[in-house]
């Protein structure tokens, strides 16, 4: 089988992870804050915090920005659940809105209606690496005066016009889960270029103890007093994914290239196929293609799940469309009757097929071609 997904992985990261263990500094350590200086350099944004995975961090997204009980959040349902969950994890409670369905990305215009007094912040996905609407969706939130949190988990390495995502908001969090562009097998980071959240997302992330392992080490002999000054978590990285993460980083603009050849090669063999529709960039808008999707069109003579079954025999590995959170049985007892018919058609008629670096030529064209052998098949086109 041709895998959907596959991590870049190499004898580089390996050493370096074996160096950091022989190192006898395994914790959240000086790899960690080497780590987070580079990434903050890379995305342009001022701090840098690490932390244990994507979902903590949009979790301490929530508590910093002070979202609690009563309040509201608006977010797409067409995400991973992690983007609606960190809402209820803070107490408060999702609104769900509608994506555009050429770059599956909140609709601003859609946003902008279900804002109400309640309403405190607004959590923008960059859906499989798209970059979202970033500039309409921050004239929204200053209008409203809310706060806008980008969920740039699959978007590490894509940029928005000109600038790289990590920058534009006061609050981004990245996931580096093996799906990801770069990985370090478990693993998030926060940026924002606002000291005082950076101070508060390091303090909340190691219990909230004002003075962690490494800052005792660096004290050297002095006594460095502990206190633990609010409710806080262990959301902490280790320096072993760290040191990964930094070979990772040295990478990702290489891989953010073939990977866009890749989707390159795709469009130009798919958009001849009448019932297709392949990933839309918009102006100023640059993707990493942390996945790529395939929409079939209305009148499509094979199903969507006629698609995966068939390049499923042809050994190619698929994975439905996007999920839409108010569809999980999580969200469907808590929130009955809501209806979002442009996330819910988007969901159910799209398709990820494999894209990853490296990425062998005959492997694109098996791909390619097994999607243009069923369309012939099916039409009885020799």
């Amino acid at each position: 089988m041709i895998q959907i997904a596959k991590p870049y992985l190499t004898k580089e990261e390996a050493d370096a992870a074996a160096e950091t263990v022989l190192s006898g500094w395994v914790a959240q350590g000086p790899k960690v804050k080497e780590f987070e200086q580079r990434f903050a350099e890379y995305t342009g944004a001022r701090h840098a915090v690490a932390v244990s995975n994507c979902t903590t961090a949009l979790h301490l997204a929530m508590i910093v920005a002070g979202i609690g009980p009563g309040d509201e959040v608006i977010c797409p349902s067409m995400s991973y659940i992690a983007s609606s969950n960190c809402v209820r994890y803070a107490g408060a409670t999702p609104v769900f809105a509608e994506i555009r369905p050429d770059d599956f990305n909140l609709d601003p215009d859609d946003v902008r209606k279900r804002i109400t007094g309640k309403t405190k912040a607004v959590i923008a996905v960059h859906q499989i690496g798209m970059p979202a609407a970033i500039d309409e969706l921050k004239r929204m939130c200053n209008e409203h005066g809310l706060k806008l949190i980008e969920d740039a988990a699959c978007a590490a390495g894509s940029s928005y016009k000109g600038r790289k995502i990590g920058c534009h908001s006061e609050i981004v969090c990245f996931s580096f889960h093996p799906r990801k562009v770069i990985t370090t097998g478990e693993g998030g980071m926060i940026t924002t270029s606002n000291e005082e959240l950076s101070e508060k997302f390091r303090l909340l992330r190691q219990h909230a103890m004002n003075a962690g392992g490494y800052d005792r080490h660096l004290s050297g002999a002095g006594v460095l007093p502990e206190e633990h000054t609010e409710l806080g978590y262990n959301y902490r990285m280790t320096d072993m994914q760290a040191a990964i993460g930094i070979r990772q980083l040295e990478k990702l603009d290489m891989i953010v290239k073939e990977r866009r050849n890749i989707a390159e090669f795709y469009n130009r063999r798919f958009e001849k196929i009448e019932w297709l529709k392949v990933p839309v960039e918009k102006e100023g808008c640059i993707s990493n293609y942390q996945s790529y999707a395939l929409t079939l069109l209305s009148g499509s003579p094979v199903s969507r799940d006629e698609l995966i079954s068939l390049l499923g025999s042809e050994g190619i590995s698929t994975r439905k469309g996007i999920m839409t959170a108010h569809r999980e049985k999580a969200y469907r007892d808590l929130m009955p009757g809501i209806s979002l018919p442009v996330s819910e058609s988007a969901s159910d008629n799209s398709i990820l097929i494999p894209l990853y670096y490296p990425m062998k030529e005959d492997e694109k064209e098996q791909v390619a071609h097994a999607v243009e052998k069923i369309f012939r098949k099916v039409l009885k086109i020799v």
